[in-house]
This record gives C-alpha cells, structure tokens and sequence, in this order.
C-alpha cells in the first residue's frame, strides 16, 4: 500500500470498524436492528448510517447519502441533476412523494433542435454540450425533504459529503471504467478533463480523486442554504459558463423560478403486496403496476424461475407497458395522462388476453386505458431507520457524466436531461418552457398488511422499470431473500429483442427463441440493467434486510 493510501478518509475508518458490512454478491442480505443504508458506494451508504447513529432520522440519513454520492459516484448524480423522493412516516403512516425532476428553460422550445430526415438530434445537442442541459433540481429537492421532514441541520448532513471531497476516495474499478467509458465526452469540456482525468488520462483503479471546487460549492450551501445555488454565486458562475458556450439556454431566472413539487404517488397491488411508487413525470411507478398487474394473471411461481413459459410472459408484458408509456406519458402539469387506467386490474385483463404462450408479439400497439380510469447514468438510495421510516431516493445527471459540461470552480457536473424530451414537436412529451422531461426512475415502498416491507430502486433508465418488476416478482413470488433477488439475471424487453443477462442457462435461451423471440445477450452481471438498492423489514421482528447491486459498487450498511 502506498503511503497516500493509507491517509483514508474517516468514513473508512468508521465503516470498517463500527458497522457490518456485507460486500453485494455474497447472496446474503445485511441484517441489522436499528437502521439500514443501501446506496450505490460504500462510503455513501457509511454516511448515512453515520448519521442515523447521531439520531438523524431517515429522511436526514437520505440527503446525507444523496449528498455523498455527489461525490462518490459523480458520474451518476450530484447538483447538477434531479430525482425523486418517497418518504413513509411511521408516525402518520402517509407516504409523501417529491418531484425535483429538471425542467426545461424559459427560452426552450418545441423545435429547438434540429432534426435529420430519419428524426435524430443533429449533432447530438441533446446528449452532450450546454444545449443539453436542463434547470438542476437535485439541491431544492434534498433541501424540501430535509425542511418537511428532517431533524438535522443543512449543514450537519453536509458535513460528512464535504469531508470526503477534501480528503478524497479511492477510484473503484467501477469509476475508473466510467471514465473510460467517457473519455472522448471528458476530453471534450476542458473543466471536466481538468476533474477528473489525471494527466489527461481516466484515474487508475486505487488512485485518490479529490475533489476541492465541489467541496467549496459544498461549504457554501452548508453555509448559505439553497438560494446561494439557484440566486447566488453559484448561480452566476452556471449562467456565465451558458453565455460562454453560445448555445447554453439557462439563465440565472431559470434557476431562480425553479421549484420542486409534491406530487401525490401511485398505489397497486401485488398479490397482497401494496406498492407505492413515484408518479409522472416518473413512467416507473405507474408502469411497474401495469406490468405486475399483467403478471397477476399468471401463477408465476408455477411457471417457474426464469423458465421459458415465465420469461416469455414478462417480455410480453413489458412490451404493452412499453407501448402505452411511449403514447400516453408525459409531466401531468402540462398533459393529462390517465394514470388510473394504466394501473386498472381490468385493463391488465384486456391486456393479457393478447397475450399467448406459444405466440411472440411484434409491433405491440399502445392500448387503451381510457376506459378504465372512472374516479377514483442514476442512482437509488433506501434508508429505513429505528423509528420505522422509510426514504426511497432515486436521482440523476442521466447519461454518465451528463452532458459533459463542467461549471468551471465549482465542480458541478449538468445533467443532459433535455435528452429525456422528445425532440419531435408536436407529442405529449415535446419540449416546452419549465416542463419535466419524461423519466424512469422509480423510488417504490410496499406494504405488507399495512405494514411497511420494502424500499427499492435502481438506476438504468427504462431498464428501471423492468428491473423493479422482476425484483419483486423474485421477492414475492419465487421468496428470495433481496440479496438474491437483486443479484438475480435479468431481461429487458421494449419491443423487440429481449435484452439479458449471459447467466440466464443456454438451453432456456434456446426455447425463448424457437418461440421466436430474438435475443440480445449482454455480460452475466452488466451495469447495462441497472443497479438496484433495497432494504427489507420483517414485519414480525422487525429485523432489517439490506442489500446492494454487484453491478454497481453497492453496497447495505445497518447496525
């Protein structure tokens, strides 16, 4: 070990001494009596238990993590991005839902981009550059969950994010491929090259990455609060980095008018199984219901685990939830989407029945929920504390390290969700000024006899809602512990060809395709579906189960 190396950070310290932690992949969940952490880092998911031991609650613990993963997994998410937010209070037994999505600037417009004959962005302005770059909601969202119901301070939750900036972390195998990965969108924006390549190269696995700008950027919102971000000096250094670039659309109004919403989130069941998750301008929640209330029909558990009959009837489902999501979802402060058809049981039923087993549907239109409505690159966290409340956090920059586009002295990567728009005028998810782009991410709680079970996510982009699908199926269904079900195969599939992991048996593969599917085969355990975060409570004993995703470097602390 080099001498710098042994210079750990004091989260190290602390989580090698004083918590259990077990290392995702070793197929059994954390257990724990008095609070859990499962974040996509060691060190974040350290942060949180740290300060529930202080008595933080949950809530406290969630934006300590959050802020911590800024800095730990800056590909994924920091300041410059959004999320969302489900918090169960054990008191009241409510579940409030926060919406800090990103929205689009004042000058944006449904024709800001200029598209090829077959319908592309051209020179790919939504996904890289300051045209990408829509208003940051990541630091109003953490700081509203805080104010309504936390019991820390701003700046106490802060604390140990800022303490891991300035010390600085070892670079995980992980990271270092995200650099990799990303090296010609770094090398591009000189400010991000300057962060995080090392002589010009991606730092090794093992090397320290320190980050002094995020860490002042850090210090003052400690300090100043929120405003210093969205009306300050913060503020000032984004819009003049946007000036600068000629193309950059956010001005400091944009970030001044920016405001959260509390949004009210989506409920379904599963076999018993309340699930309570994130609505639009989240797809997730309310397509992860469709998608199980299709699976309903079947006995799943009879068809067996990732047997042919079984993972040709998710593909099917998933493929009608794909269908409707592309036709009818879109942020409901601007269009009316009908939610409570989608997650009808009924229309699950009108759905299965164009569904067969021997039969493999293409070009699966969109439905028709209407009937059915009467009245009536991310990142995920989950915190359960002493108390018994629940955080299920789900936040991002979108595309690893967004859009490339650094603030020079402050250390804020911007997200590049302009590209979760579509760039055709004219649709229910067109752009227009102050809307939230269409999402994926889905922070979910379920409830077992009332009682609370469950707080999941994962990042992965539509892969997001597959993977809590076949999750929960896992857990409820084929009664995996969540270590298991987190680390077990996956499949994904939107329209065509089912995406999955290499683990999934050969001779299984080879029924799907004599049904006629076509297959698409990834690496056995690929970041490409995402890395979900859990923690389970026994409702009888209370006991806690956490669990990581070894595709990501996540990682449960509980004590």
């Amino acid at each position: 070990m080099r001498m710098k190396e042994k210079l750990a950070p004091v989260a190290v310290i602390f989580m090698i001494l004083c918590f259990a932690v077990i290392p995702a992949g070793a197929s059994s969940p954390v257990e724990a009596k008095n609070g859990m952490v499962a974040a996509a880092h060691p060190l974040a998911s350290q942060v949180g238990v740290e300060i529930l031991k202080k008595g933080g609650n949950a809530v406290d613990a969630a934006v300590a993590t959050a802020f911590a993963l800024g800095v730990v997994e800056p590909n994924a998410s920091g300041l410059g991005g959004g999320g969302f937010i489900l918090v169960y209070n054990a008191k009241t037994k409510g579940v409030t839902a926060i919406d800090y999505r990103e929205m689009a600037p004042l000058k944006a417009t449904p024709d800001m981009y200029q598209l090829t004959p077959d319908g592309k962005v051209v020179g790919n302005e939504t996904q890289q550059g300051h045209k990408a770059v829509a208003i940051p909601g990541t630091l109003a969202g953490l700081t509203l969950a805080l104010k309504q119901h936390g019991s820390m301070s701003l700046k106490d939750v802060m604390a140990p994010a800022i303490r891991i900036a300035e010390q600085g972390y070892t670079v995980s195998k992980t990271l270092n491929a995200m650099m990799k990965d990303n090296f010609d969108k770094l090398t591009k924006y000189p400010a991000a090259a300057a962060v995080y390549l090392k002589a010009g190269l991606p730092y090794e696995v093992g090397d320290r990455l320190v980050l002094k700008d995020l860490a002042k950027s850090y210090r003052l919102i400690a300090e100043k609060g929120p405003d210093v971000f969205y009306k300050g000096e913060i503020a000032d250094a984004i819009e003049k980095e946007m000036r600068a670039s000629g193309k950059g659309l956010i001005t400091k109004a944009d970030l001044a008018a920016y405001k959260p919403a509390v949004r009210t989130p989506v409920r379904g069941t599963y076999r018993g199984y309340e699930i309570i998750s994130m609505a639009p301008p989240s797809s997730g929640g309310t397509h992860v219901i469709e998608i199980l209330n299709i699976l309903e029909g079947y006995n799943m558990t009879q068809l067996g685990f990732q047997t042919p009959e079984s993972l040709h009837i998710e593909a099917e489902a998933m493929k009608r939830a794909f269908a409707d999501r592309a036709k009818y979802m879109a942020d409901t402060d601007f269009v009316k989407v009908p939610i409570a058809g989608l997650i009808s049981k009924k229309y699950a039923e009108e759905l299965r029945k164009g569904i067969s087993m021997n039969a493999v549907g293409s070009k699966i239109p969109a439905g028709n929920p209407l009937p059915f409505v009467g009245s009536g690159g991310t990142s995920h966290l989950s915190v359960v504390d002493k108390q018994g409340n629940i955080v299920a956090l789900t936040q991002t920059i979108n595309y690893f390290f967004g859009s490339g586009v650094l603030v020079p002295g402050t250390g804020i990567m911007l997200n590049d969700e302009m590209d979760d728009f579509n760039p055709q005028p004219g649709t229910s998810n067109s752009v227009e000024p102050k809307k939230r782009p269409l999402s994926s991410m889905t922070p979910t709680i379920m409830l077992k006899n009332g009682k609370p079970f469950l707080s999941v996510g994962s990042p992965g982009a539509t892969r997001i809602i597959s993977a809590l699908t076949q999750i929960i199926v896992n857990v409820v269904d084929f009664r995996m512990n969540l270590q298991d079900a987190i680390e077990a195969p996956r499949i994904h599939c939107m329209t065509g060809d089912i995406f999955m992991e290499s683990r999934i048996p050969k001779d299984v593969q080879e029924a799907l395709i004599a049904k006629g599917h076509k297959l698409s085969v990834r690496g056995a355990m690929d970041l490409y579906f995402g890395g979900a975060q859990g923690v389970m409570i026994d409702p009888a004993s209370r006991k806690l189960y956490g669990a990581g995703d070894p595709r990501r470097d996540g990682v449960a602390v509980g004590y």
